[in-house]
């Protein structure tokens, strides 16, 4: 009998990302939603490991099941590594795209543009309903632009340029997405833990 996962998260398009990526493991992939209203998990971390441990954890404690979770962000180099753990409410309201981008703009204005370096970092936590098992790491290196383009992804793809591609992350198909990302860097690691562990 396949083993339930839990994919704890309620980002809908993060839940597609990780079901793409997942597929073919002798698992049964749950989300979230499937065990009724769990409560929120709540990010006190100071870094991205710290929330993806605690909230993988808190989510196979509340459903009785192992729980992959993750923390990703933003990090800017010309802000100190900003918005970092905070990249999902840093315009002051959770998972508002459109200020969080708003907020990024604002603090770049003024600042030379070849400081705008950035990377979306993941860090991903798989545990059990008494212990963390593993975590894996993954980075996606490019630079912000202040002409946002594309409709594909969420968050700050729209201004996450990369490059080497000559496009914003909004810009790339989901699949392509899905190759290059930080999350599909650090889901293919945790992946190949999942094929041994499972």
């Amino acid at each position: 009998m396949a083993r339930t996962l839990v994919l704890a998260t309620r980002n809908r398009k993060k839940l597609e990302e990780m079901i793409a990526i997942l597929q073919g493991l002798p698992a049964d992939l749950k989300a979230l939603d499937d065990f009724g209203s769990v409560p929120a998990v709540p990010e006190t971390g100071e870094t991205f490991e710290e929330n993806a441990r605690a909230k993988a954890l808190g989510y196979a404690r509340a459903t009785g099941r192992w729980a992959l979770a993750d923390d990703s962000g933003l990090e800017v180099d010309a802000l100190g590594g900003l918005p970092g753990v905070r990249s999902s409410r840093w315009g002051g309201e959770e998972g508002n795209d459109r200020l969080n981008n708003e907020t990024l703009l604002a603090a770049l204005a003024g600042r030379p543009r070849n400081t705008w370096t950035a990377r979306y970092r993941c860090v991903m936590a798989l545990a059990t309903p008494e212990e963390v098992l593993a975590t894996t790491e993954g980075a996606c290196e490019g630079r912000i632009t202040d002409r946002p383009a594309g409709s594909n992804g969420f968050g700050y793809d729209p201004y996450f340029r990369l490059p080497e591609r000559g496009c914003t992350m909004a810009e790339l198909e989901p699949e392509v997405k899905n190759r290059l990302s930080h999350r599909y860097r650090a889901l293919a690691a945790m992946r190949k833990l999942l094929e041994k562990i499972l």
